[in-house]
């Protein structure tokens, strides 16, 4: 569900908390099925297609390091966390195989996504194995049903959040039944923010944390999970494919209401005129992205997610806790937003 670099979140902290939990993730993929097993080591960018090892571009680690550092903010060592950052992981890369094959995304991280080199039977069973194996790692930790329990409501916010996105394709882009911001903000908190929310909430509570603090954490994420879709978004407009690992404007292409486009047609520029027009025609996608960013839609969108990213922020003044972790997780956070600058 993500496309872009996050060269600035700070690299130390999300490779201290990669190095703590990869012998972890290693583990539970390896006991999967073996065909199965290699899937998923492929989309972890362990393997080519065949098994042979391959060092290529894998996930950002941003879910399993919020989930190490719930744990560190309740007052545990990072250890306690590895169980809740092993299983965010795995759901997150579930996620990303169904997103592709739902979305007709060939290209995933600049290699063929997993159902266009395995076929689409095999991405999405590789899937369904990863989301039970996410279960299995929480329900036999400590806590476990608790945990569960937890995921389990967030996995059911994100199918919401996604089935609005699928939905969303199919709305005009003008009149009554049009998407509008608070529709999209909406869709963004299920989609991305409640697994980002789940991650640091589930590492909080494998450390014993109060429900309090759980709750705080959960909100944070999510708030942090619309700053960061948005900011995917409007590098999956305007980035760099060589970045992205996406090809250019591929959104606009696919219909998606993203909230720079939603933003830019509700503006009252000519440019969103102009872009209204241009895009119930299908017209050029390039162009229709030159005109969201002279209607404004960039600008708003990017205004949307620095306020989302400082009410996570600000969720986080309201806990007591260690002072390194919490400092880490607002570099963390302060990253989703400053890697569109």
């Amino acid at each position: 569900m993500t496309v872009a670099d996050v060269a600035a979140v700070p690299a130390e902290v999300v490779d201290r908390c990669a190095r703590l939990t990869r012998p972890a993730l290693r583990g539970a993929v390896d006991r999967l099925h073996p065909w199965v097993g290699e899937m998923a080591a492929y989309s972890f960018g362990w393997c080519d297609v065949g098994g042979a090892p391959v060092t290529a571009p894998g996930g950002k680690g941003l879910r399993q390091a919020l989930a190490v550092l719930g744990a560190e903010i309740a007052g545990a060592p990072p250890e306690a966390g590895v169980p809740a950052a092993v299983a965010v992981e795995l759901v997150h890369t579930f996620s990303l195989l169904h997103d592709d094959v739902m979305d007709g995304d060939p290209v995933r991280r600049g290699r063929p996504a997993v159902w266009r080199a395995y076929g689409t039977g095999p991405a999405v069973l590789a899937g369904d194995a990863l989301f039970a194996l996410a279960v299995d790692t929480l329900a036999t930790s400590a806590g476990g049903a608790g945990a569960v329990r937890l995921l389990s409501a967030a996995l059911g916010d994100l199918v919401r959040g996604q089935a609005d996105d699928l939905l969303f394709a199919g709305r005009p882009w003008t009149g009554p039944q049009r998407v509008r911001s608070m529709d999209y903000r909406l869709m963004a908190e299920g989609k991305t923010g409640a697994l980002l929310g789940c991650s640091l909430a589930l590492g909080a509570l494998l450390g014993g944390a109060s429900p309090a603090v759980v709750a705080g954490l959960d909100r944070a994420g999510r708030q942090a999970g619309v700053a960061f879709q948005i900011a995917d978004d409007v590098l999956g407009t305007w980035g760099d494919p060589a970045v992205t690992g996406k090809p250019v404007h591929g959104d606009l292409r696919e219909r998606k209401k993203t909230l720079p486009v939603v933003s830019a047609l509700e503006s009252d520029r000519p440019a969103a005129r102009r872009l209204a027009a241009l895009l119930e025609a299908d017209g050029d996608v390039a162009t229709a992205a030159q005109l969201a960013e002279e209607a404004g839609g960039r600008a708003a969108a990017l205004a949307v997610a620095r306020g989302c990213s400082a009410a996570a922020l600000s969720e986080l003044d309201r806990i007591r806790a260690p002072a390194r972790p919490v400092r880490d997780l607002r570099a963390l956070l302060d990253g989703v937003v400053a890697r569109t600058r």
